[in-house]
């Protein structure tokens, strides 16, 4: 069973940046896609950026445009997203996700990391 595992969470303040790093936590894995998704307290999980390596593509959430940057290697089945800009309702836990089946949609999710943006 393959496991994904977020990295690069914390806490910082308002206006700085943070890195997120993805990664099997054992061997690499043929994927479609690589994504990013957070959830808030109180609130629904939502996408924030993606990743197609064949059509070699990225997209992203609105209120993420111009602030975040999403990359990766699939050769390592790996991701980042590179979080600048931070605002306080970017405080969430993030968590990264792979497609694995041709056609499918998100079915390899990591645990999750905590991400504190203060004012």
């Amino acid at each position: 069973q393959v496991q994904l595992v977020e990295s690069g969470g914390g806490l910082v303040q308002a206006g700085g940046s943070l890195r997120l790093s993805c990664a099997p936590s054992g061997r690499t894995f043929r994927n479609y896609a690589m994504g990013w998704f957070r959830q808030a307290p109180g609130k629904e999980r939502e996408f924030v950026a993606a990743i197609r390596w064949s059509a070699g593509t990225t997209s992203y959430a609105d209120s993420v445009k111009g602030r975040f940057t999403i990359s990766g290697d699939n050769t390592k089945s790996t991701v980042y997203l590179q979080m600048n800009s931070l605002k306080p309702e970017d405080t969430a836990i993030y968590y990264c996700a792979a497609i694995s089946r041709l056609f499918g949609g998100y079915d390899i999710w990591g645990q999750g990391i905590q991400v504190t943006v203060s004012s």
